[in-house]
Parts: structure tokens; sequence; C-alpha cells
């Protein structure tokens, strides 16, 4: 029998930016690059050269997750 998997889309998950993210946690973006520089918060990198910082929900959730008291 065959491993049995998620179902996926095929549509593209929305990414979040450090705006995004700030709003939705009522934080700083200073606060969510903090988070992005010590390794809390997984991040893509996209466009010339990597500069622009992208979060995927999933990484937002897990994030989320960790810092819940």
């Amino acid at each position: 029998m065959p491993p049995k998997f998620p179902k996926t889309t095929d549509r593209p998950v929305p990414l979040k930016t450090v705006k995004d993210v700030a709003r939705e946690d009522n934080v700083s973006e200073k606060t969510v690059r903090r988070a992005i520089t010590a390794g809390l918060l997984e991040v893509i990198r996209v466009g010339p050269g990597g500069r622009l910082i992208r979060i995927h929900p999933d990484a937002h959730a897990a994030y989320r997750r960790r810092m819940s008291w």
C-alpha cells in the first residue's frame, strides 16, 4: 500500500511581509527583524541578491506557538 500524503493545492500560498507579521502580532517591525536575526522566525529571501524577506504562514504560526507563554 503506497504511503498517504496530505492533499496539496495548485494555488500558491500568499507569503507575508515583515510588516504583515508585525501588524498581526501587534509588535514593531524591528521586533520581527530581531526574531529573524535570532533565528526564531524562518524566512524566505527573494529578489535580486535575496534582499526581500517573505515569511510563509506556517513559519509564522510555528513562531507564534514557540513564543506563546
